[in-house]
């Protein structure tokens, strides 16, 4: 395991406590070398080992979490999925879930020693029920936060196609923050710069970038929410109810009242799985970043009734 020495990722995260008038846990940046030459990073917070485990969705990184994170106030281990992040890019362009999964159990393997509450948000969802699914020993309980299989999520991916669309480098981050704001994208602008800041790298060249493959790949990958077939499943592909299906672990959906899924997807993935718990929050898509302290609460409650 190599600990990386530049903190400079974390220099948001004292404003933000101190905003929510909470302390500042500790956090390191961790990684992983893979038998393929790739690797795998990570953040993890506190010093205990992490109980909780948040995989984020397609175009973010584990820096998605960090208001939840703080409001949590709990050891936890956020993955970069791969393509994302500091994780490396897959040269096959296999962003599915059960290849994601891969990587996340390697990470488990490697940096925690018992079964995780794993939280997974739109894509990470999905990553989260094949973990669950094909490595039950170290998924404790499953939360996905608003995903289900098979979604028609056309109106979120062709607003980001056309985002992405353009080019792929910049001369500097604030034209990035621009075009994010004028496409709709960001908050108040301190909160987009902090979030195009942790979602992008300057190449040797001077240039920005972003740091997920996502970006490089545009309406290719982002046509996720076609449902593909079993041979060459897509990231949101109908394939995940099996996951779901074949989860031993306690499931709950928490869906988005502003987000990607509808009363009717929420209805179909409770008569699927009766025994998982289906609950809403006002949020958009992105629950951890414009609901944090209520799925913070959701969180901590999860770990209350698992006696974690």
């Amino acid at each position: 395991m190599q600990v990386a020495i530049d903190t400079s990722e974390f220099n948001y995260l004292p404003a933000q406590a101190q905003a929510m008038g909470v302390p500042v846990p500790s956090v390191r940046r961790v990684t992983l070398p893979l038998p393929d030459g790739r690797h795998v990073s990570a953040l993890r917070f506190g010093e205990e080992t992490p109980r909780v485990t948040l995989l984020h969705g397609a175009g973010l990184n584990a820096h998605t979490w960090d208001t939840t994170v703080l409001a949590l106030q709990h050891p936890v281990l956020a993955i970069d999925l791969a393509g994302h992040g500091d994780s490396s890019w897959r040269g096959d362009v296999d962003y599915s879930p059960r290849t994601l999964a891969l990587d996340v159990a390697a990470a488990l393997d490697a940096w925690t020693d018992g079964p995780q509450l794993v939280v997974g948000q739109s894509l990470g969802g999905l990553t989260g029920a094949a973990l669950a699914a094909t490595r039950p020993d170290l998924v404790s309980g499953l939360i996905v936060v608003d995903i289900t299989p098979g979604i028609d999520t056309s109106a979120g991916p062709a607003a980001l196609r056309e985002f992405y669309a353009g080019p792929t480098d910049f001369a500097t981050r604030d034209e990035l923050v621009d075009r994010a704001i004028a496409f709709g994208f960001g908050g108040a602008r301190s909160d987009t710069e902090r979030g195009v800041f942790l979602n992008t790298r300057v190449r040797d060249d001077g240039r920005v970038e972003w740091k997920h493959h996502f970006a490089h790949l545009a309406a290719q990958t982002l046509a996720a929410h076609d449902p593909g077939d079993v041979a060459a499943p897509s990231p949101l592909h109908a394939t995940g109810w099996q996951d779901l299906a074949e989860t031993t672990a306690a499931v709950t959906l928490v869906r988005a009242l502003d987000g990607f899924v509808s009363e009717v997807d929420a209805k179909e993935f409770g008569e699927r799985l009766p025994h998982a718990r289906v609950t809403a929050i006002r949020a958009t898509h992105n629950v951890q970043e414009t609901a944090p302290a209520e799925l913070a609460s959701l969180i901590s409650s999860s770990l209350a009734t698992r006696g974690m």
